[in-house]
């Protein structure tokens, strides 16, 4: 059951340089124009550390937070209702749990104590427990993916698995230049020069993609995400590419609006990078990762979100009492915490599991259930490694 599909390779070299390049332009530009049209100061945002500025932001509204809680609910409501009414099946075939395994749980259980423990603060060593607590967890995820299924991410293909390791420095990196827009988070700790800082925040970046796509390889070994997330709502779009251009159109004046008033906009921090990036997919003739819905396959969609969503709780447990965290501070909603998050703020991750994916198939990285996972022919899962893009038929 591949969740990406291979680009990379496939395509001649040129073409993938292309299309990077207008994506990356897409993507970068259009805040920094907003910024510079309405009068502000451009060194601040091209900054290359993670924010550690407190940026002083419209208080809480009742309001925008009433408003913003129906339309999460009414977004999440109908997949998790499905998920919670579909039966489960007879536990399948359990494989022998790996050593290495074992070396995640120590990895995260040593980590995770330096990382809340009151001792030496002047030197800052906790803040280098990031690291080694997410490699822990990438351990113990892909281990019980082996215990479940025989097979997981991290062995069906190791070369593209350490590939998403440096992808994911940058891709958080991305995430890091939005927030010089809207200082919707900063971090804290004892002082470090420049250099140690990115290179430890970089290290800490680059366990992102390797979580997430770990946790979505995971969740697929339960017969329950196949049955829920399968004959479901059929998703047709007339004229996809009509919808791409204006998603493309959409999403890249939202980024500059992000950029040009972001106590307004900051939301579209985790919508618009993914629409811009589907937009052009299509408009490229490729077949996406959500090609699926179209034949009422929603696993794609709603594996990838649950999956940063418990990411999302383990970075908020693991960041809460740490002695070197980050903090947030939100317009309008930054009231009703769960850890140091929000409680709304959850509602960034499910879109953000959406770009893990979408990073993953543009690299060629394929997340599925490993052979050794028995499914019915009803549960039987579609391979989205097929390059025959079904939009491009239709216009």
């Amino acid at each position: 059951m591949a969740f990406g599909h291979k680009v990379a390779g496939k395509s001649k070299w040129w073409i993938w340089t292309a299309w990077a390049i207008v994506a990356a332009g897409l993507l970068i530009l259009p805040p920094l124009a907003g910024a510079i049209l309405t009068g502000k100061s451009l060194p601040q945002y091209l900054s290359l550390q993670p924010s550690t500025l407190y940026v002083e932001h419209p208080p809480f509204s009742w309001p925008i937070f009433i408003l913003l809680s129906l339309l999460i609910l009414v977004c999440i409501l109908p997949f998790l209702y499905r998920l919670v009414r579909t039966p489960g099946s007879s536990a399948s075939q359990l494989f022998p749990f790996p050593w290495w395994g074992w070396l995640g749980i120590v990895l995260i259980a040593l980590s995770w104590s330096l990382a809340w423990a009151n001792i030496d603060t002047q030197s800052g060593w906790q803040r280098y427990s990031f690291t080694p607590l997410w490699l822990g967890y990438i351990l113990l995820l892909n281990a019980l993916g082996v215990r479940r299924s025989g097979s997981c991410l991290m062995l069906e293909q190791p070369g593209k698995f350490l590939l998403l390791f440096p992808a994911s420095a940058l891709f958080w990196w991305f995430f890091e230049y939005l927030n010089h827009f809207v200082h919707n988070w900063y971090y804290l700790g004892p002082p470090i020069s420049p250099l140690t800082r990115i290179l430890t925040a970089s290290l800490s970046f680059s366990t992102v993609l390797p979580a997430v796509l770990s946790t979505v390889y995971w969740m697929a070994t339960f017969h329950r995400m196949h049955r829920a997330y399968t004959h479901y709502w059929v998703l047709r779009v007339p004229y996809p590419r009509v919808f791409a251009v204006i998603g493309l159109v959409v999403s890249t004046l939202s980024l500059f609006a992000l950029g040009a008033w972001p106590g307004s906009f900051y939301p579209l921090v985790w919508v618009s990078p993914l629409i811009v990036l589907l937009s052009l997919q299509v408009l490229s003739g490729k077949r996406t990762v959500f090609s699926s819905l179209q034949e009422g396959d929603w696993r794609p969609f709603c594996l990838p979100a649950l999956a940063s969503l418990q990411c999302g709780l383990c970075w908020e447990l693991w960041n809460y009492g740490g002695m070197a965290p980050w903090k947030y501070n939100i317009p309008f909603v930054d009231r009703f915490h769960l850890f140091e998050m929000p409680l709304l703020g959850y509602a960034g991750y499910f879109p953000f599991g959406l770009e893990c994916l979408l990073v993953a198939s543009l690299l060629g990285i394929e997340v599925y259930t490993a052979p050794a996972v028995s499914l019915s022919s009803k549960d039987n899962p579609i391979n989205f490694s097929n390059s025959t893009d079904e939009y491009s038929k239709r216009e």
